[in-house]
């Protein structure tokens, strides 16, 4: 299976401090952590804030590709893991053959994982692979990474029929000791529910390989809204971060009619709340969750 990973610590920015400024810190949370009540102090320990985004590639719904204000996004959500879809790495003139996972581990301070969809050939006169995708920013140390097969029907080979190939990534990270499956998703866009039927089954088959009990976050795009019936043996096993099936419109970002987009989970790990903030930085509009690990 084809993997990528930028190697980069989850920590990526780093400033020194003086001694004296490091032992304030020490017993200012000392302070913090005595006066408050045990209950919020554990609470507080066991919170992961998520989000999933179709970034289109980073192109607006002005048309302008701008990474940096999806990057602002990711930044002014507080968020801890974020799974993003439509991610370019070299790929065309559409991204400016950036390494686009790359140009937002940096511009965010997270560690990424890249599982691509499409692995090509370079473009001619270039040099580096072409690559498409979903990728994986963590604020938490990540413990291990994989690129997993499912059903697809290829976009870039006309003569292509579904059949197994990689872009379901799995990351765990480590949340304070605490190791959580974090799973990112791009299911099939046609109108026809065949081959995202097949993705499901496949989706649960991974899921189930897991260890019992075992955290379990699935986000991204699954193309099809709550009701559809495709989806319901994926929901018999995950639950719904949003819970009513009302609101939540994410697609399209500049006037949604239709919730797509994804935060679910599975195991001892609860969803606090939802909300999707309304951008359009992309053609989509991210959902962000807060989780609570029990």
């Amino acid at each position: 299976m084809l993997t990528y990973r930028v190697p980069a610590s989850p920590f990526r920015v780093r400033r020194r401090a003086s001694l004296v400024g490091v032992v304030a810190a020490v017993v200012t949370l000392l302070g913090t952590l005595l006066s408050a009540p045990a209950s919020a102090a554990n609470s507080s320990a066991r919170v992961l804030r998520v989000m999933s985004y179709n970034i289109h590639t980073g192109i607006g719904t002005d048309g302008r590709s701008d990474l940096g204000r999806i990057a602002g996004a990711i930044r002014d959500a507080g968020v801890d893991v974020v799974a993003l879809q439509e991610v370019d790495v070299h790929w065309s003139d559409r991204s400016d053959h950036a390494d686009q996972v790359a140009e937002l581990s940096r511009l965010t301070g997270m560690a990424a994982y890249f599982a691509p969809i499409y692995d090509l050939e370079p473009a001619p006169g270039r040099q580096e692979r072409r690559r498409y995708g979903v990728a994986v920013l963590s604020r938490h140390p990540i413990l291990s990474v994989t690129n997993h097969e499912i059903t697809r029907w290829s976009t870039v080979d006309p003569d292509a029929v579904p059949q197994p190939a990689p872009g379901f990534a799995e990351v765990v990270v480590s949340v304070r000791g605490k190791p959580v499956h974090v799973y990112n998703t791009h299911l099939d866009f046609r109108p026809d529910p065949s081959v995202r039927q097949r993705q499901v089954t496949d989706t649960l088959d991974i899921l189930r390989q897991d260890p019992p009990g075992a955290r379990q976050v699935l986000l991204g795009d699954f193309n099809a809204e709550p009701a559809a019936p495709e989806l319901s043996p994926l929901f018999a096993h995950v639950r719904d971060a949003w819970g009513a099936r009302d609101g939540g419109l994410t697609f399209p970002a500049d006037d949604p009619v239709k919730r797509i987009d994804y935060v679910t989970v599975a195991g001892p790990v609860r969803a606090l709340n939802a909300s999707v903030p309304a951008l359009t930085a992309s053609d989509h509009r991210p959902v962000v969750a807060t989780l609570l690990l029990r």
